[in-house]
């Protein structure tokens, strides 16, 4: 297991070649096996290939136009914008996105008291969670993975389009992989950990 994580890269670059349903199921029946918060399993996954993602990527255009044109979610962060066109590239030449909800998931936009609050941040751990177990169980099956965040420049529209209960979390390409990117730098330990005993 060791090894696989230290193999596992972000893959920004795929093969045409389709993903068999076996090998997609695989890699989410390793994200449902992930710790949950209260065994709360909020995870909910919409697999997209094939003719959707033309509708998808449709909708994260129509995202990124918004937010660049019109009224933005997101108005500290335009100076990441041409960071989230290169993923909808990204994502357009991916065989396959999963996109990643939670399904106990409050709107952003709506208050939230201090234990909701607190829920939702469980839940996003569980999530996450489960989202490396996939780019873990992707590369161990020979496949590549990128785990985006950039759908929140497109939060309001991918969620209409999925139009599935609960709050979009994050998205996964995944593919045969077309690159072989070299381990970019980590911090080292002792910069980073405090022991008390």
């Amino acid at each position: 297991m060791i090894q696989t994580i230290e193999n596992r890269r972000s893959i920004r670059r795929y093969q045409s070649r389709p993903v068999s349903k076996a090998l997609i199921e695989q890699v989410l029946k390793a994200g449902i096996m992930a710790p949950s918060s209260k065994n709360r399993q909020p995870w909910r996954f919409t697999v997209v290939s094939g003719n959707s993602k033309i509708k998808m990527l449709a909708a994260m255009e129509q995202g990124l136009e918004r937010e660049k044109n019109g009224k933005p979610l997101l108005p500290e962060s335009q100076k990441h914008l041409s960071g989230a066109a290169y993923t909808l590239e990204i994502m357009r030449q991916a065989p396959v996105t999963i996109l990643v909800t939670n399904s106990l998931g409050l709107n952003i936009s709506q208050p939230a008291t201090a234990e909701e609050r607190i829920y939702e941040i469980c839940n996003a751990q569980s999530v996450g969670a489960a989202l490396e177990n996939m780019t873990l169980a992707a590369t161990e099956l020979g496949l590549g993975s990128l785990w985006i965040c950039d759908i929140f420049f497109a939060y309001e529209e991918l969620n209409q389009w999925i139009n599935g209960q609960g709050t979009l979390i994050a998205a996964m390409t995944l593919g045969y992989q077309d690159e072989s990117p070299s381990m970019r730098p980590r911090k080292a330990l002792d910069e980073i950990t405090q022991w008390r005993s």
